[in-house]
């Protein structure tokens, strides 16, 4: 179970809700509202007031890195360290079968993962960093856009592969502009909206 009380996002009302294991919640709001603040701030990438809690354990009462296997960020740009992809997820954690199957799943050759990134294309770069993101099985799953640059055929593998993380009974938080992706996937919602425009999350 995710919690967040009380979380102070910049611009918006403070924001108390909670994500049960195996259910996915869809982060709605207009561009530039908070959302990607949001989920960063759940990652505790970012030091904002509140709380956050995993399983009755707040994000503070443990190191930031044992914080962060848990409750993984997958950001819409993701970064890279090393020359290749395997370099970077390997360090990140899992295990080599449970890698490739997913780079496979997501409808890439797993020989893909030695090719130097700075030659892949963004498609492949945002499928990779999927991979990476759950690799090593993180509890929580923080999804921001995670199809937005794929083509159509390739946002259903990686779908389908996010829908495999909710039936396994992680949680997951999920912002994305596709609409017919959140009907698919989300069990709740949470609109947010600039307080000062008259609405509330």
């Amino acid at each position: 179970m995710l919690r967040v009380e009380q979380l102070t996002i910049p611009g918006l009302p403070d924001l108390t809700f909670e994500v049960g294991d195996g259910q996915c919640l869809a982060i709605e709001g207009p561009s530039g509202i908070g959302k990607t603040r949001l989920l960063r701030a759940i990652a505790d990438l970012d030091d904002v007031p509140g709380q956050v809690f995993l399983d009755g354990a707040e994000r503070h009462e443990m190191p930031a890195a044992q914080w962060r296997r848990q409750v993984r960020f997958a950001a819409a740009e993701p970064g890279w360290w090393g020359e290749t992809a395997r370099h970077s997820i390997e360090e990140a954690g899992g295990t080599l079968e449970r890698i490739e199957k997913m780079t496979s799943d997501l409808g890439l050759d797993p020989a893909i993962l030695d090719r130097p990134v700075s030659q892949l294309s963004t498609g492949e770069r945002l499928r990779l960093a999927l991979v990476r993101a759950l690799a090593d099985q993180p509890r929580v799953i923080l999804l921001d856009e995670p199809t937005g640059a794929l083509d159509k055929a390739s946002a259903a593998l990686a779908e389908e592969l996010i829908r495999y993380q909710i039936l396994a009974g992680r949680t997951v938080a999920l912002v994305s502009h596709d609409r017919g992706q959140i009907e698919r996937l989300a069990d709740l919602r949470l609109q947010l909206a600039d307080p000062a425009a008259g609405g509330s999350p």
